[in-house]
């Protein structure tokens, strides 16, 4: 997965899924990495995944990049039929206001357990 968008800025970024590192990662104009989404496997390692912490570089601050991050990190799992795990604030938080479209469109999360709280303890 890797597409082609723009940030607050009308720049060019690109999101890709980085699947032997875990994340979704955004790339500035030129390639340079501004960010990262990662996340875990959860308890259905083949259909869930646990998005505990997202990051974007602050020399790439004030344009809007975690939140592009976040949407197409939502979005490339609502079409891989990806159960989402919220525990990132900003996963939460962009489900609490966008949760019931996110659903309507055919996307799946589910809130954080106590079990997924201690799979991100062991292996983040």
């Amino acid at each position: 997965m890797s597409k082609t968008l723009t940030d607050s800025t009308g720049v060019e970024v690109t999101v890709t899924l980085d699947e032997d590192g875990r994340s979704y990662v955004i790339a500035v104009e030129g390639g340079a990495i501004a960010g990262h989404a990662y996340f875990l496997p959860g308890p259905e390692a083949e259909t869930e995944r646990i998005f505990y912490h997202t990051v974007v570089d602050e020399q790439f601050g004030g344009r809007g990049l975690s939140k592009v991050l976040v949407a197409e990190a939502l979005a490339d799992s609502r079409e891989r039929g990806i159960t989402v795990v919220p525990i990132c604030p900003l996963f939460v938080k962009k489900l609490q206001q966008t949760g019931d479209d996110y659903q309507a469109e055919g996307g799946r999360f589910r809130n954080a357990t106590g079990a997924d709280f201690d799979i991100v303890k062991k292996q983040a």
